[in-house]
């Protein structure tokens, strides 16, 4: 299967992939909430993971970032990263990945930003948690990345609080903190379902815009088909933590072969695909 998704979304001469599941089991106590989980990303692609609450989306996300939770468990299986199987990594080599390897952004950006601090002394000690950089230094790397990534008022920004700010605003800060560090691959957890369909619209092309400008590998998750349908190049279904269906976003999507998927599909008004 891994390798058919391959050839069809043009990723088999890519070589080694980014990131590999191979057989991966995750448990909370003795309940296994993710089960056989495997799939590959490649340097610039796209995987959008799809399905109903409690599926194990967001339980997949957290596993690569070593979090899986208090009593998550990786209990089987190997999550790779250029090869290395992070679940053999110590904390410390953990802690140099995330951000600078493996960036993640989060359903809810009210929970991600701390409401009594400004947004630039937020990005200035996301970027000393991995290098030396004085204030001034932080502000110019994200003042320029504001520029890139269109956003206005880059100054204002700067000196705001989380709550002078809109909720898609703050969706969008937390997005360029996360790429700040130049990540390989973003980490994208329910980015929009706090949003309302505008708003969506505009974290989805802002999404697709930081692939275009650093090539940045994205997987995201989403119980939204309409958002997975509007980004991804393939598709992975999860259902009762097993997956049901992968493939590219058009044999997921447009020929779905299994019910649980046509159901999802038809739960949501279709997108159209990106050209």
């Amino acid at each position: 299967m891994e390798d058919e998704v391959r050839k069809k979304t043009g990723q088999l001469k890519s070589g080694i992939p980014l990131l590999m599941f191979q057989d991966v089991e995750v448990c909370f106590g003795e309940r296994q909430v993710l089960q056989d989980i495997s799939f590959s990303l490649y340097p610039g692609e796209i995987l959008g993971v799809a399905g109903e609450s409690g599926s194990g989306k967001s339980t997949l996300l957290k596993a690569v970032s070593g979090i899986p939770g208090n009593s998550g468990k990786v209990t089987q299986g190997e999550i790779r990263y250029h090869g290395d199987n992070l679940l053999c990594l110590s904390e410390r080599s953990m802690r140099q990945i995330r951000g600078a390897g493996i960036g993640m952004i989060f359903q809810d950006a009210g929970s991600s930003l701390c409401p009594v601090r400004t947004i630039g002394s937020q990005i200035w000690e996301s970027m000393r948690a991995h290098r030396k950089v004085t204030k001034g230094e932080a502000k110019r790397e994200a003042l320029e990345l504001f520029e890139k990534l269109n956003f206005r008022e880059g100054e204002r920004i700067w000196d705001s609080y989380p709550f002078e700010l809109s909720g898609g605003m703050n969706q969008r800060v937390c997005i360029a903190i996360a790429m700040l560090g130049k990540p390989e691959i973003l980490l994208a957890d329910e980015p929009t379902s706090a949003l309302d369909v505008v708003v969506q619209k505009q974290i989805v092309e802002e999404m697709l815009h930081v692939r275009e400008l650093f090539g940045t590998a994205i997987l995201l998750v989403s119980h939204d088909i309409g958002v997975v349908s509007a980004m991804a190049d393939s598709v992975l279904i999860l259902k009762d933590g097993r997956i049901v269906e992968y493939g590219t976003a058009d044999q997921v999507l447009l020929f779905p072969k299994m019910e649980y998927t046509r159901r999802l599909l038809a739960a949501v008004p279709r997108i159209k695909r990106k050209s």
